[in-house]
């Protein structure tokens, strides 16, 4: 039974660890192109502006959804039975 429980917080640590890793990428890359084309073309920066911190809050929220399925293994764990 031990042994269950810690392969799930494990299990937890690793969703949690990679969807942090994999957002923070996807931001930093994101935040690269939107400097990038703001360079090239000002008169744009609103409209890129906007469309960045859209997909900025896409890539949290998958990251979130992460943390919301990690967190249900951690307390309500359906594969332990009590």
């Amino acid at each position: 039974m031990e042994n269950i429980l810690g392969l799930v917080a494990l299990a937890c640590g690793v969703i949690i660890g990679l969807g942090a890793i994999g957002a923070c990428i996807g931001i930093g890359l994101m935040g690269g192109k939107y400097l990038e084309a703001s360079a090239r073309q000002p008169e744009l920066m609103n409209e890129l502006q906007t469309k960045m911190f859209l997909l900025a809050g896409l890539i949290d929220a998958a990251f979130l959804i992460g943390v919301g399925i990690a967190m249900l293994f951690a307390f309500a764990n359906p594969f332990v039975l009590r």
